[in-house]
């Protein structure tokens, strides 16, 4: 099954993330098929950054987001987009 997953990068209490697109039984900080933004908690707001397309295609593609990768991916409206394009498209509303 593919993921989107953080995946921690940067040194000691200093972490940064970036959001990718890999194999679920890969390592958290393993090789990743695709990086798709980054997320830095450290900077006061926090910063954050996505392809939103990219994450639409991977989402269309199966592709599964994980509880905070789905959080931060909802920030940028890729979650909306996806439910208009699968549901919108064809007629149908999930409420």
């Amino acid at each position: 099954m593919v993921k989107i997953r953080l995946t921690r990068m940067g040194r000691r209490n200093r972490p940064f993330y970036r959001l990718v697109v890999v194999d679920s039984q890969k390592r958290r900080d393993g090789a990743y098929i695709d990086s798709l933004g980054f997320y830095d908690p450290i900077r006061d707001p926090a910063q954050t950054n996505v392809d939103v397309e990219k994450a639409v295609q991977w989402i269309m593609k199966g592709a599964q987001p994980t509880e905070t990768a789905r959080s931060i991916l909802s920030k940028f409206g890729v979650m909306k987009k996806v439910n208009e394009l699968k549901y919108v498209k064809s007629g149908e509303t999930k409420e």
